[in-house]
């Protein structure tokens, strides 16, 4: 009972995330949770839904360009690059991960922060109703949205809003290129402030954001 009582509960969440746009998401209720525990009752998470066509086009093409380049082509798991991190890993090199950008919106939105392998399997269950019930430019704009840029700074709005005094529709490309380059450690890079490591790493969006088409490639998903 309680497996088919899951399964219609999940279904039922994405479906309505299809035309709803969240007023949060798990991982930001636990992070407002854990300040208030921690005795930081002035902490407040920054979030300010923004549809894609009222953001800069450059901020999406910066996400793919810098988490997830097969995103148009794959069907929630990018196995190339899932083959290719497990490579890496065991050579001892730098850990890396493969999430594509539906695995993270999968994580963010329904899930809990963690490595656990009862996580990773929920995650891989609510990535296959993304792309089996949303289109593409809906899991692109839901990441948008409710990626985390900074501590307690989730989506291109309030993230335009805190780094750059602007809305996500006036960010430029290289701007968008700091946000997305602070991804992989958004508590610890600042996009308002890049070191060394996040302006080489905008640079390398960038270079990556023309060569899988500019903004043009975007239209591909309308």
């Amino acid at each position: 009972m309680l497996p088919v009582l899951f399964v219609l509960v999940s279904v039922s969440q994405v479906l309505v995330l299809r035309f709803v746009d969240p007023p949060f998401s798990t991982v930001m209720a636990g992070r407002q949770l854990s300040a208030w525990a921690g005795g930081d009752w002035k902490f407040g998470v920054a979030y300010d839904w923004r549809d894609l066509e009222r953001m800069a086009p450059s901020m999406p093409l910066a996400l793919i360009a810098a988490e997830d380049q097969n995103f148009a082509e794959h069907y929630g798991f990018d196995f190339k690059a899932i083959e290719k991190a497990r490579r890496n890993n065991a050579r001892g090199r730098k850990l890396r991960g493969a999430s594509t950008i539906s695995q993270q919106v999968a994580k963010n939105l329904f899930l809990w922060s963690g490595r656990s392998w009862v996580r990773k399997g929920f995650e891989a269950w609510y990535t296959v109703l993304i792309e089996a019930l949303w289109p593409k430019r809906r899991i692109l704009e839901m990441y948008a949205n409710i990626a985390e840029f900074g501590d307690g700074i989730y989506g291109a709005q309030a993230a335009a809003r805190s780094f750059f005094r602007k809305d996500a529709a006036r960010l430029t490309p290289a701007e968008c290129a700091r946000l997305a380059a602070v991804l992989p450690s958004p508590k610890r890079y600042n996009a308002a402030h890049p070191g060394p490591y996040v302006q080489r790493r905008s640079n390398a969006i960038q270079r990556q954001m023309r060569y899988v088409g500019g903004a043009g490639y975007l239209k591909r998903f309308d």
